[in-house]
């Protein structure tokens, strides 16, 4: 998986923007005015929201993941260089519906459809 690879994956997603760093603030993506990616300086791997810190702490124990520095217990940083483009995509998509529910009910009904797997 590379940072194009994972750029693809975000930019399908509807209603998601890309926020860059020359804006001020991370590179990250969004949906509304909340972030469900971010890159870290080195552009070496994503920082992804899990459905909680225990979801979290077993994709670190599992060695899937690393923990994501100055975040919350329940994102997680997953290199590109980690094996499996799928579980990568995999991670994007929860992280991505896991906000999207969390947005305001206008704001949701304002995107378009998804089918959400989380």
């Amino acid at each position: 998986m590379t940072l194009e690879n994972a750029n693809r994956i975000c930019a399908a997603l509807p209603g998601a923007w890309y926020h860059s760093a020359a804006d001020g603030g991370l590179e990250a993506w969004k949906v509304g005015d909340k972030m469900f990616a971010c890159y870290g300086h080195a552009l070496d791997g994503i920082s992804v929201k899990t459905e909680d810190p225990e979801s979290a702490q077993f994709l670190i124990e599992i060695g899937a993941a690393t923990k994501a520095k100055y975040f919350h217990r329940s994102w997680v940083r997953i290199p590109f260089d980690h094996p499996g483009a799928e579980a990568l995509a995999d991670r994007i998509h929860t992280s991505y519906g896991l906000i999207r529910k969390s947005l305001p009910k206008k704001a949701q009904a304002a995107l378009a459809a998804w089918q959400d797997d989380t």
